[in-house]
């Protein structure tokens, strides 16, 4: 599903109308490539596995202040991009999990901000989001020690209301905000659970398809929703 919708949302972006979109996300695509190619191992601990990991999602970045330079929503999934960049090279390294959660956390915060609140759609919440979310976080919890439940409580929390409010939006942001809740619990399940078979390519491929898709929504969002 990430990798399909992904390429077809790319594939509508490089029509004549946006000729230039897959020029400028190149620099994106091939540090995914450099990513995937060195494929660094986990235990391996450096700046330059840090770097590898985060230029991806720097490139799309950059991508924004080229492509769509002005706005309140642009700059509010910059700065998201930015966090998550943050929180890329965190994580890392074991002992900075919770900073690097942190930096996530926020990043979502920004998505919701930029999301907005109109639709509210509070029916969503409910049917798609509690229902289905609750369940699992509380699976989670069983394996977590005492000072972890709070932080990752107030994780899910936040990523619920990303999801929330991207599906909401709808279209690629909506479908990014599904990956990206896709992402992070299958990292939930193989860090604090048990591990999950081919747990990092999972996890790496439906994290970048799910920041790409919801940059690539700026691009269909001349007027941001953030009220």
């Amino acid at each position: 599903m990430d990798a399909g919708k992904a390429g077809q949302t790319l594939k509508t972006h490089c029509s004549a109308q946006r000729p230039d979109v897959c020029r400028w996300l190149s620099p994106f695509i091939l540090s995914c490539c450099v990513y995937f190619c060195l494929w660094i191992p986990e235990d391996q601990l450096s700046w330059f596995a840090a770097l590898v990991k985060c230029l991806p999602v720097l490139c799309l970045a950059g991508f924004l202040w080229v492509m769509s330079p002005s706005g309140g929503y642009t700059q509010l999934l910059q700065g998201a991009l930015v966090c998550s960049a943050v929180g890329d090279a965190c994580l890392i390294w074991p002992a900075a999990f919770l900073p690097g959660m942190a930096a996530f956390a926020t990043a979502h915060l920004l998505y919701v901000w930029a999301f907005g609140f109109s639709p509210l759609q509070p029916g969503l919440l409910l049917l798609l989001v509690i229902l289905a979310s609750g369940p699992y976080l509380s699976l989670v919890l069983q394996h977590l020690k005492p000072d972890m439940v709070l932080p990752v409580v107030a994780y899910g929390l936040i990523l619920m209301a990303m999801l929330w409010r991207g599906l909401a939006r709808g279209g690629s942001a909506g479908w990014g905000a599904l990956l990206f809740t896709l992402s992070d619990g299958v990292l939930a399940w193989d860090t604090f659970a048990q591990p999950v078979p081919h747990a990092h390519l999972v996890i790496m491929t439906t994290y970048y398809a799910a920041q790409l898709l919801i940059t690539l929504s700026a691009l269909r969002s001349p007027v941001p929703k953030t009220d």
